[in-house]
């Protein structure tokens, strides 16, 4: 057994208190840098930008928007302009130059309603092919943009006819490992996840894991998919093992029950995509690391390829807050540094420590 000195622990360095409710917060790509939006309690949207210097976030810029910010995300951008594309509340898709965050350089209406997550991939260097925004919106669909073509979708993921709308609460990019293959995973308000493959504009695998899907998340975007863990409403996560898909049991899975309350967000570290952190309604922050079984798959009775789960290890966990922590960025540039915001109005930058031992 290792000594609790040897388990990474969970730092609080800074605590900001915030005159706004923040939704997202999400570090500058190799900078000290990190952006946070949200709304004002006038009903008008905010994005921070704070620079982490001598222990400190200060506030090097502040830009108020007409309608509140729910969601953010540089995946889709170069690492040149570092621009940062958001989706706000009433279903606008914008994309900002931080340098001057006034105007944006490209906007769409991309929703009839609130547009509740956004992901993009194709930027930083991460991920092959086009540079690709993808946003999941209360109003059931889900859309993939390219910001080089104006104005519609280049794909649209709806309802079929008949089917009931569902509220689609998050949205993630995987699989793109070439310039033509790319995967969108979603998730819904009634426990329903899809896999969408975008090379073939078809419905790649379905399940339904029985309550609202808040988080979904590749371990990695730019490989060939291999594991995705999604978040639930009831306090549960699944850990899906993405390398074998059976034609009826689709993937293997393993669950744990983690928190007592809502699981919001859950981010796998980009430095190790075995190590993933989960944050959760009551404040708290637990840190995971997945065990792979001695095989991945087996025949089953057929002599067909099936899945194996491996299993899931808390290494530490940490309460900061009495309230939830809604989201968690860990820093792509430097291993154990992550911030993230609650429903306190709190910006907290944290360390992780020992992540290399684990």
């Amino acid at each position: 057994m290792s000594s609790p000195l040897s388990k990474p622990q969970i730092i609080a360095h800074i605590q900001k208190s915030l005159n706004y409710t923040v939704f997202d917060s999400k570090w500058i790509p190799c900078s000290a840098k990190f952006v946070s939006l949200g709304n004002f309690a006038r009903g008008t949207g905010v994005m921070q930008i704070y620079e982490v210097q001598h222990g400190e976030a200060q506030l090097i810029k502040e830009v108020e928007k007409p309608k509140p910010i729910k969601c953010g995300t540089f995946g889709a951008t170069s690492l040149q302009q570092r621009h940062i594309a958001t989706g706000d509340f009433d279903g606008n898709l914008n994309i900002w130059n931080l340098e001057i965050p006034e105007v944006p350089v490209y906007s769409v209406k991309a929703h009839k309603e609130i547009v509740n997550s956004i992901d993009g991939v194709g930027g930083l260097g991460i991920g092959d092919g086009a540079p690709e925004i993808v946003t999941g919106s209360r109003d059931g669909t889900v859309k993939v943009w390219d910001p080089r073509q104006r104005d519609s979708p280049v794909a649209n993921m709806e309802p079929m006819e008949g089917e009931t709308k569902r509220d689609c609460w998050t949205v993630a990019f995987g699989h793109a490992f070439n310039d033509q293959d790319r995967c969108v995973c979603a998730g819904y308000d009634n426990g329903d996840i899809k896999l969408f493959d975008l090379r073939n504009m078809s419905v790649r695998w379905e399940t339904n894991i029985k309550n609202g899907v808040c988080c979904v998340e590749f371990d990695r975007k730019d490989i060939n998919m291999n594991k995705l863990v999604a978040t639930s409403l009831e306090g549960k996560f699944h850990v899906f093992d993405m390398r074998t898909q059976h034609p009826t049991k689709g993937f293997a899975s393993v669950s744990e029950k983690a928190h007592k309350s809502t699981i919001w967000q859950v981010r796998h570290l980009p430095q190790n995509r075995d190590i993933f952190m989960t944050a959760g309604g009551a404040g708290n922050l637990h840190l995971w690391k997945y065990e792979y079984p001695a095989q991945r798959s087996k025949k089953d009775s057929d002599n067909v390829d099936v899945g194996v789960a491996g299993t899931v290890n808390l290494l530490q966990n940490a309460t900061l807050s009495t309230q939830p922590i809604a989201s968690l960025d860990w820093s792509p540039d430097k291993q154990g540094l992550c911030v993230c915001s609650g429903f306190d109005q709190c910006v907290r930058v944290l360390i992780v420590t020992k992540l290399n031992v684990v």
